[in-house]
């Protein structure tokens, strides 16, 4: 199977994370006035100036004097600029405009998107990673944000990433596909499941479709992935092929069933089959089997 050019977002290659800076806190300092600063609020939303579609993010200079403890360093541009992260509460005031990152992944040019997707799942774990699992103490953050050290007992704690798979199986005419009872009417997704303890990617796309809508896989192959940070997930795509058999739903799903590709493509027409937004990998997927049938 060959597979469509990839259209969802966060693909981007994103920045340099020149790892070799984060220990030079000469550096970072010396690359804090001028480098653009993404700002994010309690909620995960990035504050800016300018439009939706063309965001303006302050330097660091024009946020504070000298560089935090708490800004992050992301890395560097093709250009050499630096970027960094903040949280929002460290400064008195805020650019006036908002947007989350679903709507980013939409609006903004590839790299900023990709580089507030860097920005969100790190100051998550940031903000939930402040005291030591091993021993109550409180975490002090080092390498220009991503590592945590305790100093009571020295363990280090670093950003965590949950793999999930995300499937499209196919019996050859027909993709399966599934939705949940919370999601608009008509919407319909390709399977998903994150890997359990002990468990191969190949094993987790057995496990999950088998557990979601009791179908059993013969045999999957690796497409794609893509950063996912709702809060900290990447999303593993694959293909999948199974016999025909009768999709039986478990408490997970409200509903799932085969569609051949001119029932999806004709209940996209008619809005009788509404698929996942072009934001997510699942999109991808669903377009990459329909690309390659008649």
């Amino acid at each position: 199977m060959t597979p469509t050019p990839r259209r969802y977002a966060f693909q981007h290659a994103g920045l340099d994370r020149a790892e070799h800076l984060r220990k030079d806190a000469a550096a970072l300092d010396a690359c804090w006035p001028d480098a653009p600063v993404l700002i994010l609020d309690v909620e995960g939303q990035a504050r800016f100036a300018g439009s939706d579609d063309q965001p303006e993010f302050p330097r660091g200079g024009q946020c504070l004097a000298q560089r935090p403890e708490i800004a992050s360093f992301l890395g560097l541009d093709e250009g050499g600029q630096a970027w960094f992260a903040l949280p929002a509460e460290v400064l008195p005031e805020l650019p006036a405009q908002t947007l989350d990152l679903r709507s980013a992944g939409t609006r903004w040019a590839a790299l900023p998107a990709a580089v507030f997707a860097q920005a969100r799942a790190l100051l998550h774990w940031q903000q939930r990673s402040r005291y030591c699992g091993a021993c109550g103490g409180a975490l002090v953050l080092e390498r220009g944000g991503f590592c945590a050290r305790c100093p009571q007992c020295g363990i280090e704690h670093y950003p965590r990433t949950d793999p999930a798979i995300i499937v499209a199986v196919s019996d050859g005419e027909r993709l399966l596909l599934g939705r949940q009872a919370s999601w608009p009417p008509k919407r319909w997704s390709v399977l998903a499941g994150f890997l359990e303890p002990g468990e191969s990617l190949e094993q987790t796309v057995v496990r999950e479709v088998m557990e979601e809508a009791g179908v059993r896989v013969d045999a999957c192959q690796y497409a794609c992935s893509q950063p996912w940070p709702f809060p900290s997930a990447l999303m593993l795509g694959f293909h999948a092929q199974a016999q025909p058999q009768p999709a039986q739903v478990s408490e997970e799903l409200e509903e799932a069933r085969w569609f051949t590709a001119a029932e999806l493509r004709d209940g996209a027409v008619t809005g009788e089959v509404r698929l996942s937004p072009s934001l997510s990998i699942s999109r991808w997927l669903i377009d990459d089997w329909l690309a390659q049938q008649p």
